[in-house]
């Protein structure tokens, strides 16, 4: 069973991220961690990764 919620955000990726982080901070919640999950790819994987 898969169970979660989506949602499609119109928009530039650092500009949506910044948003989403507000919107967090506006509700007490926050960001623990970052990963640049594209960098972690290509150092692991060799895999190429675009945003």
């Amino acid at each position: 069973m898969n169970y979660y919620f989506s949602k499609i955000l119109k928009g530039n990726f650092n500009a949506i991220v910044e948003k989403v982080t507000a919107a967090l901070k506006t509700e007490q919640f926050g960001v623990l961690t970052e990963i640049d999950i594209k960098d972690t790819l290509k150092k692991k994987l060799d895999v190429n990764f675009n945003n």
